[in-house]
């Protein structure tokens, strides 16, 4: 008897020892008087066993068996190994069979087939709250977007966030999210505000290592080496924290949302169709928005650190390089010439720090000195990762048009194995000849 069943006998024998009226029963059961009447009968016809559902243990008349015995076949036939929702579709357009996905489903399990992808059950997730003081926590993130609609490029949108008090700190149009935008942002974040104690995103490859290859060093010390941007991070004293989920930094994932809306229709309502006009314009619409949505920080002082001088310098990419014997340093398809050292000493040979700053320059550093300064190029630079020497094509010290030579020699012999097995002419595989043995054993008297 199931749970809405259970009150039904002490009911209907309280109608029927005369305690409450039919009316009364069938209102506490929330059925009909005529329904109460028919409870009666059958109590009085067959006891509390009258009072189950007369259908319960037969098979539904709509139940089509014919139809799940073709279905069963099939799952284990022609459409053995696929998942419910793929079966679903190949019945349906294939077989012109008339299933749900739930059917499919229910025909699996009473065959005893295991699900081929299993659900997993949904995972407990908590709330976080905010951070109390404003710059403990900055959240970063990057939405690609029609910002332009059809006026213009299709650009993405990098911004950071204030956990605290949802505040947008910095905001820059990008062609695309990479290195150079992530800097470009920062360099915005710490010139307007100052160093926030972290920063909180995703585990986007510009962040963080997300590979798993290993080289010797960074198997000595047992850890993969930060990326360009990590390296940044770790010189102003900025701690990362890797979201897991999209819903772990949902302060700017919800932000995308309103600034989709919102600033999607300020830059139609300007009129503004590129890429420099959009950047313009983002200043007076962050200060439009702080103003209507910034809320009010738990913590009344700011934990903002001062921004340090040498800024340019240390939003850069660093790179170790050995000087060349015409004392150059090369770093992707550009080169810096050192000057002569003290009593016009040489530097050739000598290891060296590269650094690539964001507008183009490069600084050759060496024990913290400056060693050389070369200009940024003429076009438009885009600061990205650059391979080292031995990774490009030419080689630096014999010129563009010039290859580099082979790393091992040709061999000069034939050689004696093929794969795993010797040859036919390898000595291991001649048989053994006992009067040739003897012929190349020497005498006792060549002995002496």
């Amino acid at each position: 008897m199931s749970r809405k069943e259970a009150p039904r006998p002490g009911l209907v024998r309280a109608a029927l020892a005369g305690q409450i009226s039919n009316r009364q029963g069938a209102q506490a059961l929330g059925v009909t008087v005529r329904h109460f009447q028919r409870l009666k009968r059958r109590v009085r016809a067959a006891g509390v066993r009258g009072l189950v559902h007369q259908g319960r243990g037969r098979p539904s008349p709509r139940r089509a068996e014919a139809l799940r015995q073709h279905v069963g076949q099939l799952l284990q036939t022609t459409y053995a190994g696929f998942n419910d929702c793929h079966l679903t579709e190949k019945l349906q357009e294939c077989e012109a069979l008339p299933v749900s996905r739930e059917f499919v489903r229910r025909v699996r399990v009473a065959l005893g087939l295991a699900a081929r992808r299993p659900r997993r059950p949904p995972q407990h997730r908590q709330r976080r709250a905010r951070e109390a003081a404003v710059g403990e926590l900055v959240q970063v993130d990057g939405s690609s977007f029609a910002w332009l609609e059809a006026r213009g490029p299709h650009l993405t949108l990098l911004g950071a966030i204030d956990d605290a008090t949802s505040q947008i700190l910095a905001l820059t149009f990008r062609p695309h999210e990479d290195l150079h935008g992530y800097a470009v942002l920062l360099r915005q974040l710490l010139a307007t505000h100052g160093v926030p104690v972290a920063l909180y995103g995703d585990r986007l490859n510009v962040f963080v290592r997300n590979d798993r290859h290993w080289s010797l060093d960074e198997q000595l010390h047992g850890a993969q080496a930060p990326t360009h941007f990590g390296r940044m991070l770790q010189e102003l004293g900025i701690g990362y924290v890797q979201a897991r989920s999209p819903q772990g930094k949902g302060r700017v994932e919800r932000l995308w949302g309103t600034l989709q809306d919102r600033l999607v229709s300020e830059l139609r309502l300007h009129g503004i169709a590129s890429l420099e006009a959009a950047n313009a314009f983002l200043p007076a619409f962050m200060a439009d928005h702080n103003r209507r949505f910034a809320q009010p920080p738990a913590a009344a002082r700011a934990v903002w650190r001062r921004c340090p001088p040498e800024l340019a310098l240390l939003l850069s990419c660093r790179y170790r390089r050995t000087v060349a014997r015409d004392n150059t340093v090369r770093v992707g398809g550009r080169w810096v010439q050192l000057p002569p050292g003290p009593q016009r000493r040489s530097h050739a040979g000598r290891h060296v720090e590269v650094r690539e700053l964001l507008d183009g320059r490069l600084v050759v550093l060496e024990g913290g000195l400056r060693l050389a300064i070369a200009p940024p190029p003429a076009d438009d630079f885009v600061l990205k990762p650059r391979p080292a020497p031995r990774d490009t094509g030419p080689c630096p010290a014999r010129g563009p048009g010039r290859a580099r030579l082979p790393r091992t020699l040709p061999r000069l012999e034939p050689p004696t194995h093929t794969g795993r097995r010797p040859l036919a002419t390898h000595p291991w595989m001649r048989g053994y000849d006992p009067p040739r043995m003897l012929a190349k054993r020497p005498s006792r008297s060549d002995q002496g």
